[in-house]
């Protein structure tokens, strides 16, 4: 959520920062702003709505300079009105944009109004803006009242500041919100993502918890915390120009659910490659922590929570170890009892967010040491805070409705169960084997179901005036309804609850009505004829169901049953491949509705904020 990009360079980076921002729009926001130091003047130009807004009025006023920053605003403190847009300025003397939360911003305010600033917005950001001027008027240099207003702010944030008075740089800080520097040939950028700056730099340094910087345009210096001079390594960014272009797909999210078979592929290629799951799929040191685990605790937010909760079944299963599967914001608020003998594996696709990362603080303060993170951005803050790591390679992932993101967590865990089990010696040869081979096929399975696409836009059009569904699973598909219910309602806007299908008799079955579709994963496993018997304890109270379940299970479509086949059963890793249609279904009834697919209302991607 939010985003953040600035340039300094002998060119005008207006361009760079409007691009930038465009670049950054699948985080979600609500407005948009740049401001520039031109001449002797900072300037700056905001707009409530979509960047383009905001790019016609600075063309309109003709915005040119080489140095400057721009944002674009999901709204937090203060609603959605240009004057609580970013970049806000104090004393027309600097420009600042933040991402994130200031805790304490009530009493900075109180103090800094008794100083005698005016406060034009609602915003938390503005007191920062006034505390920089505020030591730059007691003399202090631009990177100096940064590094003395930060010490002072509780909470998290990314900052960037530009000041008339320093027309050849700018400055930064993070802490608890992604940054990154991104390092040009005499010029230099910020950004909150790489993919902001991508086509003018693949070198990055990524700014740690508690660094600030000082920018210019052949030089970078970052110090950290203490206020001491550091190095931090550079990186060359892998992100393709192609993933971050629509191509011939009408909007990300379709283009990203039909990559998943390239996804799942590009995720597993080690594991196929060796023939074998092996520890050092999870980094140095995996071997002896997940020999000696006695059991897995899962952290996660939203879609990777719901991985989380496919991956119990499997790690249960599997290895035979307890595992337990928390909301990371409700995790971090609870007194917790701590094992250190469990493994504490953190699930977050961006790596950066919030309740994830506190919630993992959390558990190593509780003395868990065996960590672990399954994550699709390298060097992400989650990542780094991690013992051990694995990386799905999903690509960069823009629309704000996860999907090839959530497969490919699936199959990062589901490998992690089988690794466990091996090294604990509770899998066996064969099973080994088995186990590699589904996943060998499982790519093509992903892509058989991905051509029940056009008879999922059939369905589509059922659904699109409806506004409540209810999803059914059970066991292992039980998370995929979950799944498929926060997709529909994402980027739909129908209301959508999931239950297990067991549990229609204890309340749920009150809804059911003509009205009321009902969509059922109905695999063909050992719990197919316990969902049978649910089905019918809907079609006796008129609903409609949506059958989604296998070419081999023994039924079939009558009066107000709608089924749709995959072409085999997947075994165990069947919970992935019925992923597919509930992302299709979803897709094509918010086509059918008109909704914004790729940045639905009031959402974020990346949350970095509680």
């Amino acid at each position: 959520m939010c985003g953040i990009v600035g340039a300094i360079a002998d060119r005008d980076v207006v361009p760079v920062l409007i691009e930038g921002l465009k670049r950054l729009e699948y985080r979600g926001y609500d407005s948009a702003g740049i401001a520039v130091v031109d001449g002797k003047a900072v300037r700056r130009v905001r707009r409530t709505g979509r960047v383009a807004e905001m790019e016609a009025a600075a063309k309109s006023e003709d915005f040119r300079a080489s140095l400057g920053i721009g944002h674009t605003r999901w709204a937090t403190h203060g609603g959605v009105t240009e004057l609580n847009a970013h970049p806000h300025i104090s004393h027309g003397e600097l420009a600042l944009v933040h991402n994130g939360i200031i805790e304490n911003h009530e009493q900075q305010r109180e103090r800094l109004t008794a100083l005698g600033y005016v406060f034009e917005s609602q915003t938390d950001t503005e007191v920062i803006a006034h505390l920089i001027h505020h030591y730059r008027s007691q003399g202090d240099d631009l990177l100096v009242a940064l590094q003395k207003t930060v010490r002072e702010l509780d909470g998290a944030y990314a900052i960037a500041v530009i000041s008339k008075r320093d027309p050849e740089r700018m400055v930064a800080a993070r802490m608890g919100c992604p940054l990154l520097v991104g390092l040009g040939e005499g010029e230099n950028f910020i950004a909150s993502d790489v993919s902001a700056i991508i086509n003018a730099t693949r070198r990055v340094i990524f700014l740690e918890e508690g660094d600030t910087a000082d920018i210019g345009r052949a030089s970078v210096q970052v110090y950290d915390a203490s206020g001491a001079k550091v190095e931090r390594d550079v990186h060359v960014s892998d992100v393709s120009l192609a993933s971050l272009e629509l191509g011939p797909y009408r909007h990300f999210m379709q283009k990203e659910i039909h990559e998943q078979p390239r996804a799942i592929a590009d995720t597993i290629e080690a594991i196929i490659d060796a023939n074998a799951f092996g520890a050092d799929l999870f980094g140095a040191g995996a071997d002896a922590v997940l020999r000696d685990i006695e059991g897995v605790q899962i952290l996660a937010c939203g879609t990777s929570y719901y991985a989380g909760m496919t991956a119990r079944y499997w790690m249960e299963a599997i290895t035979g170890l307890p595992c337990s599967v928390e909301i990371a914001s409700e995790y971090r608020y609870r007194t917790a009892v701590a094992n250190p003998k469990h493994l504490i594996v953190t699930i977050s696709q961006s790596g950066e967010t919030l309740d994830t990362m506190e919630a993992l603080k959390y558990a190593k303060s509780l003395g868990h040491i065996h960590t672990l993170s399954i994550c699709n951005v390298p060097e992400s803050a989650i990542p780094r805070a991690s013992k051990l790591v694995f990386y799905t390679r999903a690509g960069a992932e823009i629309g704000v409705a996860s999907t090839k993101a959530f497969t490919t967590q699936l199959v990062a865990l589901f490998s992690l169960a089988a690794t466990i089990a091996k090294l604990q010696e509770r899998l066996s040869a064969d099973e080994e084997a088995g186990y590699i081979d589904a996943l060998r096929h499982l790519p093509g399975s992903v892509q058989h179901a991905l051509n029940l696409e056009p008879q999922i836009v059939a369905w589509a059009d059922r659904f699109a005036p409806k506004q409540h569904a209810l999803f059914l699973g059970r066991g292992v598909h039980y998370p995929i309804a979950l799944e498929g219910a926060l997709k529909l309602k994402e980027i739909s806007y129908i209301h959508a609850e999931a239950y297990p299908a067991g549990e229609l008799k204890h309340g749920p079955l009150a809804l059911v009505d003509a009205e009321m579709p009902v969509v059922v994963i109905a695999p063909n496993d050992k719990l197919l004829e316990k969902v049978k018997s649910n089905m019918q304890e809907v079609r006796a109270r008129g609903g409609e169901l949506f059958v989604f379940t296998d070419q081999d299970s023994n039924f079939g479509e009558s009066e107000g049953v709608h089924v749709i086949r995959t072409p085999r059963h997947a075994g165990v890793l069947s919970p992935v491949v019925h992923t597919i249609p509930v992302q299709l279904l979803a897709y094509h009834v918010a086509l059918a509705r008109g909704t914004d697919v790729d940045k639905p209302r009031n959402l974020a991607k990346s949350v970095t904020v509680e």
